[in-house]
């Protein structure tokens, strides 16, 4: 069973919270109450393998910016979330994505999801400018609403999808490990 570690980054109130409570305990959180970090668990089925999935739910405040590099060095994968209801967390986006790029060695893998499509009466954001953005970070791109389940599994099994998918790119990049015979190899057999 693969397991990995996905943090949630996004402005405070865009519902990192929401949708990491509504993947693992399939409820939706009506109250909003800023979160510092919080850790979120879930087994799952992908493709027909098991996995594990723990969600590092992040602070958005500004306040708490220095905690940030650590959940970025120990996350495997990323949701960078704006809600569709708000173009202030949409435009703060490419802060979370260099925050992203310094930390981390390799290209992140992240999906960048619009949060809150129920609530489309609101949008401020339309899902062609989302796709734009994903298009220019070079990512995937999902509208999600944490309050309906909607696209909320989903999210979370494409990016399971694009973590095996890199892992296996790199560990196919290595080909399979050469054996080294020295001088002193010999081969031996033992019977019983």
């Amino acid at each position: 069973m693969d397991s990995w570690r996905v943090a949630v980054l996004g402005d405070g109130g865009v519902g990192k919270t929401a949708l990491a409570v509504q993947f693992t305990l399939n409820c939706f959180v009506e109250t909003y109450d800023p979160t510092i970090e919080d850790a979120y668990r879930k087994q799952l089925v992908v493709d027909n393998r098991m996995c594990y999935v723990e969600v590092i739910d992040t602070a958005g405040q500004e306040e708490y910016a220095t905690l940030r590099d650590q959940w970025v060095r120990e996350g495997q994968g990323f949701i960078l979330v704006y809600s569709i209801a708000s173009r202030s967390t949409f435009e703060r986006l490419e802060v979370f994505r260099q925050l992203m790029l310094r930390v981390k060695r390799n290209k992140p893998i992240f999906v960048l999801v619009g949060n809150k499509c129920d609530k489309s009466y609101e949008r401020e954001v339309s899902r062609e400018e989302g796709r734009a953005l994903a298009r220019s970070f070079g990512c995937n791109f999902l509208e999600t609403s944490a309050k309906d389940a909607t696209n909320v599994e989903e999210l979370f099994m494409n990016l399971v999808r694009a973590l095996r998918q890199t892992k296996q790119s790199e560990l196919g990049s290595q080909g399979p490990p050469r054996q080294v015979e020295g001088p002193r190899s010999k081969k031996k057999c033992t019977i019983m």
